[in-house]
């Protein structure tokens, strides 16, 4: 395989997850960011945790769903990541209000 189809066959996957996610993004509640990896879940915990004097994180989700493109599987039933790196979470605004046409 030439580094050309390996770029072409990577530039599909990327493709295919990204219409994957358009796809699942209205059913989950919150958008969950590590330095590692983007989930989609439905319930999120976070908690800091110490360690003498280091600090880190504790995510815990439920009903998730993974960004990566290599996993076969990106349904989870539940995920935990450990990270001594910023976790960004954000509730999803789903468009759920319709504004009524004027007649």
């Amino acid at each position: 395989m030439s580094a050309e189809d390996l770029e072409s066959y990577e530039s599909d996957l990327e493709l295919s997850l990204y219409k994957e996610y358009k796809d699942v993004v209205g059913i989950f509640r919150y958008a969950v960011e590590t330095e590692r990896r983007f989930y989609l879940c439905n319930t999120v915990d976070l908690k800091v945790r110490t360690v003498g004097a280091d600090i880190y994180y504790e995510v815990s989700m439920v009903d998730a769903w993974v960004w990566d493109m290599y996993r076969p599987a990106r349904f989870v039933k539940s995920a935990k990541v450990l990270t001594f790196r910023d976790v960004s979470i954000e509730e999803i605004a789903h468009a759920d209000l319709q504004v009524p046409e004027r007649g």
